[in-house]
């Protein structure tokens, strides 16, 4: 001993934190052998020491912050493993555990999670992908842990994969009893459901009604948050301010949000109740800056924080005010601080944590009791350097009872639940089993064992309800300051059955009936811009100032009513104090909608400027000729041009001028364009059309030029009376509240709803012509694209309709405009993107050759059906008897069909050449 004393002496200075991990079983904090192993997740360090905003490598960091609660948990852990090991429950088999420290970080934690899962007896840790893990066999059966939720949560989702059981005696989140997503988890506590529950319950019996609450910007603390509120909403008590904590230590805005929190403490004077859900960490960094402000208060604590030593040992605690907190129930703790006492000077290398607290126990030899706590936090952090203490073996046994004062009797009770429900069901699994070998069962097995496991500790039957949760109850507990020490004395216990607190004597009642001398209620002066609200608002424990409804404005405190604005030019956002005026709106230029639809716009003009320089560069082609010549398409390209450019003159300021010209250009020009598309749909069907009839009445219709102006001088007749009638001109629309939309009205919605129909007349003209005209010659026939592209025409504007009817505010001007576009790019593409695609890239057939050819097939095909109908008529009306063509005579009614073909075609010929010498080009019936 005094060996080692002496080479303990020869470190003269050396910094306490936990190593790097540079192999895995580096990252184990404490473990020991065993037939069957446990492992263990217990944040025994605060955080993670970095020098970075965020990590820049896939590494694990050195943890610092020697945590001497959760060291005491780890302890709480062995020993109970110990107890069985050291007990008949489990005869012949022993059970071992593997424990890691989380450093209160969820990457961590999964980092050991790896490992539990990683494979048994296999050389190398590798964690097998599989699609059935029945049959798999992981390094671990089981696990105790986490504390934290967030934590748990993350683990947890890792440890399904497997079904591996884990057990919990810290985490309370109200999810985790959801078992479709954490079916493998179960904990010895109860959820956050009932501890919200029992202290909305205190706050009521209490007579207050106006709190405040804070918690962590985690899982736990939201949905400890929202599970509270919803309890205060059900029984009229109200929440006067939420505030959140960062959830961790390393995070750089902790200390801001923590003075941002007391200063909304300070500033609800008439808030004296806080109940505050946050780790013990965070409880102790509010406290020390809430003392030093002077605040004073009465602080309800969640389980996790309501007996930390830690926080009743800091100096001058009790200026913070009453502290009324929930614990969980405590066993009997009598085998467990005879462990403590037990603890070895010298500990082996499988226990790190109590390496660590041992040399920062000799490192804070001689400081005093009460500042013992703080010592080996500083020396934990990893920033302090210091001498070891040669007399570590005298100071270790002085300090013995210093770990007992740290001890949390809920927490070790919920420990030694969770470690002895699963050696009951261990116990029970290895009935018929031999389970000094390690894959005698898979954890999956041990899992539905475990969920119906009964035992029995200290005369008490405990087991695992339907959601996994083993529903011990709470007892409620008070800081009282006695002889200078802030000592927790138990209040009451609370029944989660019955929801009553059960209290123990009169004393206790008495205790009972101090805490309703605090008050804690809602009242307060109604400001400007609000109005005294006599009934019960959202907060119905109190009468409260509600805020001027919009368009009313108050300028004096406790209006009973708000003042109304005028409507037509001002308006007042919620809770104002005054009026403003409105502001003018309309489809500006910087608009990110008109900004689209102009490139839009300029994208179609672009369109019509190529196409019309492909049209002019091939213009002796015959696909250029057959869709009318240059000058029928120059005309319609101009008015596509026209309807492309005319989209500006709704965007900006409205004028009159804009107003008048927008609607009558368009009109006009898109008009002279369906009139044109018009007559090349009567000219082709002219142009291919057998029947005699409808030959005559095409010829004494097809008047080009007479028919385009008299199309569009009717549209200019209709826009010259609505001009000069009821032009349209510029409204400021009042009916919005807070804006004024500057608008053009059309003056007369018939004259606007009859240029549109007159548009579509001719449409629908155009439709039936080229929908008649659309089985015609195919490379050169544009009757069948001229139908698609008035369909196009015809659902935009009948969609048009209604989408302009129920449109309202600056954007309706958009509407038109992308109707217009939509209709003008329907005609552009379809009227001209097949004759640019064949002059383009089928250049083959674009030749006058390819051009007789097609036009000597199809009036080979429509002499030979002509042929074939004259046929059918004569053998009708004839005794001839009809052979079969294959017998190899010929009957004279085959002889009379051919000659009938001849004929027909020679006759379709002239009638094709007349026609044509009518409507095509002298040059190009020539080369026909």
């Amino acid at each position: 001993m005094a060996l080692l004393i002496i080479l303990i002496t020869c470190f003269v200075i050396f910094l306490v934190t936990s190593q790097p991990c540079q192999t895995p079983d580096d990252f184990v904090a404490a473990t020991s052998p065993g037939h069957i192993m446990i492992g263990g997740l217990f944040a025994i360090h605060e955080k993670m020491l970095s020098s970075e905003d965020y990590p820049r490598r896939p590494e694990i960091q050195k943890c610092v912050g020697f945590d001497i609660s959760i060291f005491l948990h780890t302890l709480a852990m062995i020993h109970s493993i110990e107890m069985i090991n050291n007990s008949t429950l489990l005869s012949g088999v022993k059970l071992g555990y593997e424990i890691y420290d989380t450093c209160t970080d969820v990457t961590v934690a999964m980092a050991a999670t790896l490992r539990f899962l990683s494979k048994f007896n296999c050389s190398r840790e590798i964690v097998e992908l599989k699609c059935d893990y029945s049959s798999y066999m992981p390094r671990v059966k089981a696990v105790i842990g986490a504390g934290y939720s967030e934590i748990t949560m993350a683990v947890s989702r890792m440890l399904n994969l497997q079904l591996m059981p884990q057990v919990s005696y810290e985490s309370t989140a109200e999810i985790l009893s959801d078992k479709i997503r954490f079916p493998s988890f179960l904990r010895t506590v109860p959820s956050d459901f009932y501890q919200t529950k029992a202290m909305v319950h205190l706050i009521q019996k209490s007579g207050w009604n106006w709190i405040g609450i804070i918690t962590t910007d985690d899982d736990y603390g939201r949905l400890a948050l929202n599970t509270f509120a919803i309890q205060t909403s059900a029984n009229n008590v109200c929440i006067a301010f939420k505030e959140v904590l960062p959830a961790f230590l390393s995070d750089d805005t902790i200390e801001v949000r923590i003075n941002q929190t007391l200063e909304k403490i300070i500033a609800g004077a008439q808030v004296n109740v806080i109940v505050v859900f946050l780790r013990q960490f965070h409880v102790f960094n509010l406290f020390n800056r809430a003392i030093q402000r002077n605040i004073n208060k009465t602080w309800i604590a969640s389980d996790i924080w309501s007996t930390a030593t830690k926080i009743t040992t800091i100096p001058n605690i009790k200026r913070i005010g009453q502290v009324v907190g929930f614990t969980f129930r405590r066993g009997n703790m009598s085998s467990f601080h005879a462990f403590l006492q037990s603890l070895p000077v010298f500990p082996s290398d499988n226990n790190k944590p109590l390496n660590e607290y041992t040399t920062l126990l000799s490192a804070c030899a001689y400081v005093k009791d009460s500042d013992l706590s703080q010592c080996i936090s500083n020396h934990s952090q990893g920033t302090l350097a210091y001498k070891a203490n040669e007399d570590i073996e005298r100071n270790f046994s002085l300090r013995n009872d210093f770990l007992w004062d740290y001890t949390e009797p809920g927490f070790v009770h919920s420990i030694q639940l969770a470690v002895f429900a699963l050696g009951y069901a261990i116990r029970d699994l290895c009935h018929a089993r031999d389970c000094q070998n390690s894959n005698a069962f898979q954890p999956w097995e041990l899992l539905d064992v475990l969920k119906n496991v009964t035992f029995t500790d200290g005369g008490n039957s405990f087991h695992f309800d339907d959601h996994g949760d083993m529903n011990t109850g709470y007892d409620v507990v008070l800081w009282k300051e006695i002889s200078g020490h802030m000592t927790i004395t138990k209040l009451a216990q609370y029944d989660l059955k019955s929801d009553v607190f059960i209290v123990a004597d009169q004393e206790t009642k008495n205790e009972f009936r101090n805490l309703k001398q605090v008050q804690s209620k809602c009242s307060k002066e109604c400001r400007p811009g609000q109005m005294k609200k006599t009934t019960r608002s959202q907060h119905i424990c109190c009468y409260e100032c509600v805020n001027c409804p919009e368009n009313h404005y108050s300028n004096q405190t406790d209006m009973d009513r708000c003042l109304l604005c005028n409507n037509e030019t001002h308006w007042a956002p919620v809770g104002s104090t005054m009026c403003f005026e409105k502001e003018v709106e309309y489809l500006n230029w910087n608009d990110s909608l008109a900004i689209l639809l102009l490139a839009l716009s300029l994208l179609g003009i672009m369109l019509v400027l190529a196409i019309g320089i492909i049209f002019t560069r091939n213009l002796n082609t015959p696909v250029v000729k057959s869709s009318g010549g240059l000058t029928v398409c120059c005309v319609i390209l101009l008015c596509h041009f026209l309807n492309f450019a005319n989209t500006g003159f709704f965007i900006g300021e409205p004028q009159d001028f804009t107003c008048k010209t927008r609607q009558t250009l368009f009109g006009v020009s898109f008009t002279l364009c369906i009139s044109c598309i018009l007559m090349k749909s009567l000219k082709i069907l002219l142009a291919f059309s057998f029947d005699p009839k409808l030959q005559n009445f095409l010829k004494c219709l097809y008047k080009p030029i007479p028919i385009i102006f008299a199309c569009t001088g009717i549209q200019v007749v209709i826009c010259t009376l609505w001009l000069i009638l009821a032009a349209p001109t510029v409204e400021e629309n009042v009916s919005f509240p807070r804006v004024i939309i500057l608008e053009c009205e059309e003056g007369s919605i018939l004259a606007f709803g009859t240029m549109l129909a007159y548009i579509a007349i001719l449409a629908f003209i155009c439709f039936i012509f080229a929908f008649k005209g659309r089985k015609l010659p195919e490379n050169y026939n544009e009757a069948k694209f001229i139908t698609f592209g008035m369909l196009i025409y015809f659902i935009a504007w009948i969609t048009f309709i209604p989408v302009y009817a129920t449109t309202f505010g600056k954007h309706l001007p958009a509407v038109e405009i992308i109707v217009i576009l939509i209709s003008n790019y329907g005609i552009l593409c379809c009227t001209f993107f097949p004759k640019c695609y064949v002059i383009l890239c089928k250049q083959e057939t674009n030749t006058k050759s390819a051009f007789l050819k097609m036009i000597y097939s199809y009036s080979s095909h429509s002499a030979g059906s002509l042929a074939m109908s004259h046929v059918s008529l004569d053998s009708s009306n004839s005794n001839i008897p009809m052979t079969n063509p294959s017998s190899g005579h010929k009957s004279a009614v085959w002889q009379t069909s051919k000659d009938l073909q001849a004929r027909a075609f020679a006759h379709i010929c002239r009638e094709n050449a007349t026609r044509a010498s009518k409507t095509l080009p002298r040059k190009r019936i020539s080369s026909i």
